[in-house]
């Protein structure tokens, strides 16, 4: 098996990153750091801190200029990190000596790599904003075309009372709308990276301010306004919504999973797994993909906030981890998104599996609802009494609540009590309510 599933010829199409896969390659990080170097020198330039003619030079080079990443490694090992070997073998392709000697003017390994990066994940954001926007559109449409099916609420993988498939589908939806939500204040983390040595910008003396706005408005990033070599908040505000979404997608896997099982089959999914030896099985194979893609979405995230504790103005060790695990807890949210975009389309309620549940309860999810509907002829806990009564009467015997309630209570109209579609609450609000929010966003 390979390093990486992400990275493997045969698990890459199971959990499929779709676009993003291309964003956490060597190739592209090279790219990255280079158009960092370029709009560096542009506007170091512009600021008269290196002449202006080098600063054209070293910016149209970083855009021409392909190097092998294959070609760093050697250097990186050595250092710790891949941008002295970079910045080398930069200079020795301009094969301009005369403005090559300014390339990385006074900045540090970590401004070009932190700033590189939060390129790639701007990317990375909008590949998977794009992707939930069309997921819980779909959504939408399922819940409003649904908001009336009912179908059995469990608590506890227990009977409950009833819901409706539409509500259901708005539980899995509503928390993607409050992760879209959130995004324009993680969006607003995507910051430049540009302090120096040791977070000071002494080389640049009174510019460094200026230098630092220039370079963030040239990249299309924010301006932290200081240095973050040591505060790591940019990234884990990232890592943390990314493994918020995750969470959320893999609540609606879960469920899926249970409701696809035998003997329930309460939904059709529109693709299905096959097993090698039993030629009935028809596996949940893109909820799995949710489920797992979070849960490595989630220990990866746990991992980068223990990392996020670096000392001093820069930790070796502390970085290193990030490069070990962001990459690979982008690509699990992305392929968790990517799978739940590719599925949801093809979700289809079982009415027939849904209406089937409620015979097979014997009529107990309406229990509650009896009682209360007792209350109004005898005191609450007698009536409540009276229930807990017919209800181990009906699982001991496997007759119907109904029947039951009706033979004790016979002067009692039952009749508001019994039938799913009266007990539904406000379930069919909520699926339109999400459907209106859904088509909003």
């Amino acid at each position: 098996m390979a390093g990486s599933v992400h990275d493997s010829a045969i698990y890459h199409k199971l959990f499929d990153a779709g676009e993003a896969s291309k964003l956490f390659t060597d190739t592209a990080e090279v790219r990255a750091m280079m158009i960092v170097e370029g709009a560096l020198a542009k506007a170091q330039g512009e600021l008269g801190i290196i002449p202006e003619l080098s600063a054209k030079a070293i910016h149209r080079a970083s855009l021409e200029i392909a190097l092998d990443p294959g070609g760093l490694g050697a250097a990186a090992a050595v250092n710790g990190v891949p941008v002295p070997g970079l910045v080398t073998a930069f200079r020795d392709e301009m094969q301009a000596p005369e403005h090559a000697q300014y390339v990385h003017w006074g900045a540090t390994s970590q401004d070009i790599v932190d700033s590189g990066l939060m390129l790639r994940l701007r990317q990375l954001l909008g590949l998977v904003e794009t992707a939930l926007h069309e997921t819980v559109r779909t959504l939408g449409t399922l819940a409003e075309d649904n908001a009336d099916l009912p179908m059995a609420g469990r608590t506890y993988g227990q009977y409950a009372t009833p819901v409706s498939f539409g509500s259901v589908v708005a539980g899995w939806g509503q928390p993607l709308i409050d992760c879209l939500a959130d995004l324009e204040g993680v969006k607003a983390s995507l910051l430049v990276s540009l302090s120096g040595a040791a977070g000071t910008g002494s080389v640049w003396g009174d510019k460094a301010p200026a230098l630092r706005a220039a370079l963030a408005k040239g990249l299309g990033l924010g301006d932290p306004g200081r240095s973050w070599h040591a505060d790591r908040s940019p990234v884990l505000k990232v890592a943390e919504w990314l493994a918020r979404v995750s969470i959320a997608l893999a609540k609606m896997g879960e469920d899926l999973t249970i409701m696809a099982q035998s003997g329930v089959g309460e939904i059709r999914l529109g693709k299905a797994g096959g097993s090698s030896t039993m030629p009935q099985k028809q596996n949940p194979v893109q909820p799995a993909v949710l489920v797992a893609t979070a849960r490595h979405a989630v220990g990866l995230n746990a991992t980068l906030q223990g990392a996020g504790m670096a000392r001093q103005q820069r930790d070796g060790a502390a970085w290193f981890t990030e490069w070990m695990v962001v990459p690979q807890l982008c690509l699990a949210a992305a392929a968790c998104v990517e799978t739940a975009r590719q599925m949801v389309p093809g979700l289809t309620p079982n009415a027939d599996a849904m209406k089937a549940a409620f015979d097979q309860s014997q009529g107990l999810m309406q229990a509650e609802a009896l009682s209360f509907h007792l209350s109004s002829h005898m005191p609450r806990p007698d009536a409540q009494a009276e229930v807990k009564r017919l209800c181990k009467e009906v699982i001991s015997s496997g007759a119907q609540l109904q029947d039951a309630a009706q033979q004790a209570f016979p002067d009692i109209d039952l009749s508001p009590v019994f039938g799913p579609e009266g007990q539904l609450g406000d379930a069919a609000d909520q699926a339109r309510a999400f459907a209106k929010a859904a088509r909003a966003t």
